[in-house]
């Protein structure tokens, strides 16, 4: 049995490696925990899934029967996606769920993601859950378990909200995630001719990381495009809820470009409304966001931080950097990467060459993220000294929403404290190769002073 760390307990989902720092009794107290958080907001059941790695079934198994004696019923969807997790919040009599799932981390790795009463919980909510552990905090009962297969309503749900104006021929790149169990067929009925890559789920991982913000995991997709007829590639991490894409000459449209093409089609039905977008995103996103009658709205990074926002604005579409994209328009906000990928088709099958499509949208040099790696915690008092001291002459903006986001006329640098691991992320994009180098520059210059050993990755 484990000791309790709360290294595991992250800023918007639980994650930790099996054996070392997550087994089946922290899944059981997780599962109390959160079972009593569910009843003091006067919710009965608790919906579960768990995506395709190895060490799935027994954590899933765990989580339920602590859930079971804080009193609540369980809903057991078995192997899902998990937007079909939040999906079944939704449609189910159940605005509650855990998703037993490891993302895109490597196959030891496995945690939850959680929506309490209809909100994906995240910081303070999730420090409560470890609390209430430490202090065995529970409410006690004897709750139901049932299964419930979500699959066909999920499938039914959007093919019967997306429509393709002609067939298309996509190739598919699940990554060995569990993603491979659902998109093959969602697509295919909505009247694709589908190439299926690595889409037997096994949690080993064999072929390539499933985690499509990474270029070298894209490889095999691009090979695919460019050997057969598919006009369009899309790409799935572990869990499903963020989209990659390639297009037939290779190139890789980053979400933040795609973005930008859902904000054309979401902003003729929503005129003037906001649409979110992540720190970490081009800045071509919001003069495109105004150019097509929409107010664009920067935002910080992180999946249950962007849902929260959109509550609050109303905003009927978001999108991260990293590949969660939001439509709140004809869906339910959540961050789904096999519906963006619906939707991606929808609007691309109304044109005759998709890739010119996507080339077009508006791009800059830039880089990809970049780490730099720091003991635990230096990261955030790195930051927070930059945030106080570091001065950026001839910027035309520093915004500190979520690290320091520098403006000029020609580009953009980003620094900004990962919330997960010890690690400062950064990203630049300048109008030239020369405007990039010199925000570069700047940033290293302010960085050393705060902390001059640091180990620059530029």
């Amino acid at each position: 049995m484990l000791l309790l760390s709360r290294s595991i307990f992250k800023a918007y989902d639980i994650r930790g490696i099996l054996g070392k720092t997550l087994d089946i009794g922290i899944a059981r107290q997780i599962g109390q925990a959160f079972g009593t958080a569910a009843r003091i907001k006067g919710e009965q059941t608790v919906v579960i899934g768990r995506d395709g790695r190895l060490s799935g079934p027994e954590l899933a198994k765990a989580l339920a029967s602590g859930l079971q004696r804080a009193g609540v019923d369980v809903i057991d969807l078995g192997v899902v996606a998990t937007p079909m997790l939040y999906f079944a919040t939704h449609v189910l009599d159940a605005q509650s769920g855990i998703m037993v799932t490891g993302s895109h981390n490597p196959p030891d790795y496995n945690g939850f993601k959680m929506v309490l009463a209809g909100e994906a919980i995240y910081g303070d909510t999730i420090q409560g859950l470890y609390q209430a552990i430490v202090k065995g905090d529970f409410a006690q009962g004897n709750g139901s378990y049932r299964t419930h297969d979500i699959r066909q309503q999920y499938l039914e749900r959007i093919t019967g909200d997306v429509k393709l104006a002609r067939p298309m021929k996509i190739a598919i790149d699940c990554g060995n995630g569990v993603a491979g169990a659902f998109a093959g067929d969602l697509y295919r009925a909505l009247g694709c001719e589908v190439r299926e890559l690595f889409c037997d789920v096994d949690g080993n991982f064999p072929n390539h990381h499933p985690d499509p913000a990474h270029p070298e995991n894209l490889q095999d997709l691009i090979r695919c495009l460019k050997d057969t007829d598919a006009e369009i590639g899309l790409a799935f991490d572990g869990d499903g809820d963020r989209l990659g894409v390639v297009t037939k000459d290779g190139q890789i449209i980053y979400p933040d470009r795609q973005l930008m093409l859902f904000a054309q089609d979401v902003l003729m039905r929503h005129p003037g409304r906001e649409i979110l977008y992540d720190v970490k995103c081009t800045r071509h996103v919001a003069p495109w966001v105004k150019q097509h009658g929409g107010q664009p709205l920067m935002w910080k990074t992180g999946h249950s931080l962007v849902k929260a926002k959109m509550r609050e604005t109303g905003a009927p579409l978001g999108g991260e950097m990293s590949g969660h994209l939001f439509f709140k328009d004809r869906w339910y906000g959540f961050d789904d990467g096999l519906y963006a990928g619906a939707r991606l088709l929808e609007l691309l099958s109304r044109v005759a060459d998709p890739s010119a499509v996507l080339n077009a949208l508006p791009q800059s040099v830039s880089t990809p993220e970049l780490q730099l790696k720091l003991e635990e915690g230096e990261n955030v008092e790195l930051i927070a000294k930059l945030q106080k001291e570091a001065r950026f002459p001839g910027a035309q903006q520093v915004v500190t929403i979520d690290g320091l986001r520098v403006e000029y006329a020609d580009g953009f640098g980003l620094a900004r404290s990962s919330n997960t691991t010890p690690v400062v992320v950064m990203r630049f994009e300048g109008e030239s190769e020369e405007a990039l180098r010199r925000i570069q520059n700047e940033f290293k210059r302010v960085i050393l002073a705060g902390k001059a050993n640091a180990a620059l990755p530029f």
